[in-house]
């Protein structure tokens, strides 16, 4: 049974952000990897450069809000990473849903 986990060390952000594929829209870039394992991880990264702490905790919000709408629609042994921009706090998270589900079909991971 595949769990679905958050990322949390540094070394394994570094690693998507090294060796795993982009793919980039206005309001969200998605980093995807396969990884060794069955389970789904995720994390979110959210910079400085959003805004103040308020900004940044709204895009993590709206960014996992539109995660958990999807995580049934994806295979299971992936690595993935949401950065958000400068327009994600702005957006509502139907336009990070509709973001996150080119990448992924664009990537191949979606089970529809």
């Amino acid at each position: 049974m595949s769990e679905i986990l958050t990322l949390k060390e540094n070394r394994d952000f570094q690693r998507l952000y090294r060796r795993g594929k982009s793919y980039v829209s206005p309001i969200l870039v998605t980093y995807i990897m396969k990884n060794k394992t069955d389970n789904l991880r995720y994390g979110i990264t959210t910079g400085k450069k959003i805004g103040i702490a308020v900004k940044r905790s709204r895009a993590r919000r709206i960014i996992r809000a539109a995660f958990s709408q999807l995580k049934s629609e994806i295979d299971s042994g992936y690595d993935i990473v949401f950065v958000a921009r400068g327009k994600t706090p702005y957006v509502k998270s139907g336009d990070i849903k509709k973001a996150m589900e080119k990448h992924f079909s664009e990537a191949g991971i979606r089970k529809l």
